[in-house]
């Protein structure tokens, strides 16, 4: 499980401020924590509306049928990452244009077409020869293998995103509260659908080298859904939603400095830990009301 640990992971065990500093100066950290500020405030501003939206489940299956484009940018000996961006788009608009055109219900859908990814996805990973690393480090994510390009492309999909979403605000709430009343409206709603899937889709591609496959939708979900426990107001909840995303993301990294942890685990273990602290105490201040 830990094969794609590299040996600037083997320093990370910190025991005074004096090294977490000297840590910070190192260029791979430096990155890591750029990248953490960039992908969480990403997963806070796209996680809002994934979770009003009940698009939890359609995140999920982008992100672990990524697999099969992981699994094939080894195969074809590509960087990973290439491979990831075009292949989790076009399953994610695909996913999206089945779930318009059947009468089946959308979370069947979605349960369909991601048991034919995995399915596939483990074929190909089968015939995967020799060093996998590639393989687990998207699988479990090392958010401190990130480099430049990572950086880039995360920047322009937040860019992207904040502006598509922010400058359309007033109809992407509209949309996600009441699409029927959208439509009458003559709100654009297809074309706003494809675009918010298009957005996510690529989200959860940049995240995945960050937090892996497997943890990738938590990434999206948790900090979106503290913000929900604690505001109503959905102004206050998508700044709230930002400000976890990020501050979770860089705590987690010093975690896993600290304590010498798998960095994607840690990222979404600190996401966990401060969702059960706002729950309990939102509900313990309900109790006392």
């Amino acid at each position: 499980m830990y094969l794609y640990f590299d040996c600037q992971i083997s320093g990370l065990a910190v025991i005074n401020g004096n090294d977490l500093v000297n840590l910070l100066q190192f260029p791979y950290m430096q990155r890591a924590i750029a990248g953490a500020v960039l992908m969480g405030i990403l997963g806070g501003l796209l996680g809002s509306f994934v979770t009003l939206r009940q698009l939890s489940f359609f995140s999920h299956a982008v992100g672990h049928a990524a697999l099969v484009g992981v699994a094939l940018g080894v195969l074809l000996q590509l960087n990973p990452t290439w491979m990831l961006l075009p292949f989790t788009l076009v399953f994610g608009v695909v996913v999206l244009y089945f779930i318009d055109k059947t009468d089946l219900a959308s979370d069947s859908v979605l349960s369909i077409v991601l048991s034919g990814a995995l399915a596939i996805g483990m074929i190909l990973t089968s015939l995967i020869k020799g060093y996998r690393g590639n393989l687990m480090r998207v699988l479990f994510g090392d958010i401190l293998a990130i480099d430049s390009t990572d950086l880039i492309l995360t920047l322009l999909v937040l860019l992207g995103g904040s502006i598509f979403l922010l400058s359309t605000l007033r109809q992407q709430i509209l949309l996600t509260l009441n699409p029927d009343v959208a439509q009458v409206q003559g709100i654009p709603v297809q074309l706003y659908r494809y675009g918010f899937v298009v957005l996510l889709s690529l989200a959860v591609a940049v995240a995945i080298k960050a937090v892996g496959v497997l943890l990738v939708n938590a990434f999206l979900v948790i900090p979106a859904s503290t913000a929900k426990l604690m505001s109503h107001h959905f102004s206050r909840f998508l700044i709230m939603s930002v400000i976890f995303g990020f501050t979770t993301s860089l705590a987690g990294i010093m975690v896993s400095g600290i304590f010498n942890l798998a960095s994607g685990p840690s990222i979404v273990l600190v996401q966990f830990l401060i969702f059960i602290a706002v729950f309990m105490w939102v509900k313990l201040g309900l109790k006392t009301t």
